[in-house]
């Protein structure tokens, strides 16, 4: 029902039209013109913005009030005072609620769970907008980033000093540079990844899919994706200070974490390859538990490298300052694991082994004999959210003769982005068919070409990493797919259909996560966030006031966020933004201003500690 107004509220509302119509060409309009203002600030794209210089068409679909002024108008007048969210104080500008380190020393040091996720209560969460430290600028574009990060962006030298001789990072002048050096590849990652491609097949995309535990600043995702695999890399934070934060200023993907008593956030037969380079995990520790977890999201076929300790032992064991019957037993246990796990040992040379895992149960009759094989009993491997490791065995799915690939085969990257899906084709994901998958992706080619119209530097190169906080099957990922940016994404917890592994067969990484607690990463890491349905997902679960501070602490200054949703969450969410700093714009869905599914745009302003200026000057 349309509501009644008087003729100046009529006048308002059409000047509101107009604004919103004109403003919105411009908004993005200005955004092309991004790479004119230079090194040093930010893109100067919130303030040119409210700005509205440019000379625009208008373009009536766009205009969201005209064809809901019903909904919007609705807002009773004590609803409209504005809640202005402050800034936080200078010292949280690298804040991480859910590993903070006074929080995180209260927990026990054994098994590294004091380095695991521990989120503070209702009553401990900031409610101020985290601040980018003074000097912040916009990151270099890809693949310049690879190798150079603002020193004012990440302003910590302690591994300069710390892993100077092992090549990791160096500073210069205002800038740090990445030589793609490693404690265990000193002459670089591209000659450590040629001695690891002599035995998996990592040119041809078989291996499309990695995982780095203790990846340090994340030099061997970064030179792997230049051959097109993409790694999901992880550390915990502050053992050495700010290594996932370099990673992701460098444009590089990867999360904090940690192999302790909680399993990894990844589903099932997930990675083609799994890494250790010197990570520091006591792999034959704890019954072998570490591996079994490694074992579960290795796909079957897929490949386990560890390099460094104990691997040659008995000639670097003086190098390494530790002796040698402790170097000794550590391996003996290791290789101890790998055989119970049925993995093939493939190589070893110098300090660097590689095992295989097997194509499925039937070629590992040894194991299958073993009543001391302890399989895990659970028939869900991807329930894994908070959920305690267990030292057991996950058993592969079943097959029907002995050379079929467990769980399905895969075809080769880039086939494999569009082929359907073995956990489809296989009827493993409930209410996911052949048919609705290529639909999804249909609809997905259709959002996305969209999105570009409205946001013209979305393949640019401007916006690097992304995230989808409401991933369902990578259909978003799939449709922006290029070399100048990669896709975190999220399948929520609470989500209806566990489509994570869908993903991962698609040769696109993600993770589980649960959006009433703080992302593992830390703050302005993100370029662009998808926010699909994630609003009317969470609505009555937690506080959207939560949800949108936390994507403002991982947004980077001046960048976006594409929100789609029912009319009713988005009029909400522009009501509490207009007190954080976030420049919107309201679009209809592309099929009219009829649909009730709407686009959300906003950028966030540019402003650093101490500073309530969105200007870049």
């Amino acid at each position: 029902m349309a509501m009644k107004t008087n003729s100046a509220d009529g006048r308002t509302r059409s000047s509101i039209q107009i604004f919103v119509v004109v403003g919105l060409c411009c908004f993005f309009y200005i955004l092309g013109a991004w790479q004119r203002s230079g090194f040093g600030k930010g893109d100067g794209i919130a303030m040119e913005i409210t700005k509205g210089g440019a000379d625009c068409n208008i373009v009536p679909n766009l205009n969201f009030e005209t064809h809901h002024a019903g909904e919007a108008g609705s807002i009773v007048e004590s609803e409209l005072k504005l809640k202005v969210f402050e800034p936080c104080r200078p010292r949280f500008t690298d804040h991480t609620p859910c590993q903070e380190q006074k929080r995180a020393m209260t927990f026990p040091r054994e098994n590294m769970i004091y380095r695991e996720r521990h989120c503070p209560p209702e009553h401990g969460k900031l409610h101020c907008l985290i601040p980018a430290p003074k000097g912040y600028v916009t990151p270099f574009p890809w693949p310049k980033s690879r190798d150079y990060v603002p020193f004012a962006n990440a302003p910590y030298k302690s591994l300069t000093v710390e892993k100077a001789i092992q090549n990791w990072i160096q500073y210069e002048g205002n800038v740090f540079r990445f030589p793609g050096g490693g404690t265990q590849f000193p002459q670089g990652a591209d000659k450590y990844i040629d001695q690891l491609a002599s035995v998996i097949p990592i040119h041809n995309g078989t291996v499309r899919t990695a995982l780095d535990t203790g990846c340090g600043v994340a030099s061997w995702g970064a030179y792997l994706l230049s051959r097109n695999v993409i790694a999901m890399s992880f550390a915990p934070r502050d053992s050495h200070e700010a290594q996932v934060q370099f990673a992701l200023e460098r444009g590089v993907p990867a999360v904090i974490g940690v192999l302790g008593t909680i399993k990894l956030p990844y589903p099932s037969r997930a990675f083609d390859m799994a890494h250790c380079s010197r990570c520091l995990i006591p792999w034959g520790a704890n019954d072998g538990i570490y591996l079994m977890e490694v074992d579960r999201v290795l796909r079957p076929g897929g490949y386990w490298v560890l390099s460094g300790p104990p691997i040659n032992w008995k000639n670097s064991y003086k190098a390494w300052q530790r002796p040698k019957e402790e170097l000794q037993e550590e391996q003996r246990k290791i290789e101890e694991t790998a055989k119970l796990l049925c993995w093939e040992k493939k190589y070893e040379k110098g300090e660097i082994a590689i095992w295989r895992k097997r194509l499925n149960a039937d070629s590992c009759r040894g194991r299958k004999d073993d009543s001391r094989t302890p399989l895990c009993k659970s028939v869900e491997a991807d329930n894994v959210w908070y959920e305690k490791m267990e030292a057991c065995i996950t058993p592969y799915p079943v097959v029907s003769s002995p050379d079929e690939v467990a769980g399905g085969e895969l075809k080769a990257f880039p086939e494999r982005l569009y082929s359907v899906p073995p956990r489809i084709s296989s009827g493993s994901v409930p209410g996911v068919s052949v048919e609705t998958y290529q639909e999804d992706n249909s609809k997905w080619k259709k959002h996305v070409k969209a999105y570009k119209k409205i946001n013209k530097l979305i393949d640019s190169g401007r916006y690097r990493n992304i995230m989808d906080m409401n991933a369902v099957l990578g259909s978003f990922a799939a449709a922006l797919e290029s070399p100048k940016l990669w896709v975190m994404n999220v399948v929520p917890t609470i989500a209806e259909k566990n489509t994570l592994g869908v993903i991962y067969e698609r040769g696109l990484i993600g993770i589980y996560h649960d959006w009433c607690e703080a992302f593992s990463t830390y703050p302005r890491t993100y370029d662009l966030i998808h926010a699909y349905g994630i609003l009317s997902l969470y609505k009555d679960r937690c506080n959207v006031e939560d949800i949108l501070l936390e994507m403002d602490r991982i947004l980077r200054p001046e960048g976006a966020v594409i929100f789609r949703d029912e009319v009713d969450a988005l009029i909400k969410v522009k009501k509490i933004v207009a007190g954080m700093r976030w420049d919107t714009k309201m679009v209809d869905h592309e099929d009219g201003p009829l649909v009730p599914e709407k686009i959300l745009v906003i950028v966030k302003q540019y402003w650093v500690a101490g500073g309530n200026s969105t200007s870049t000057q």
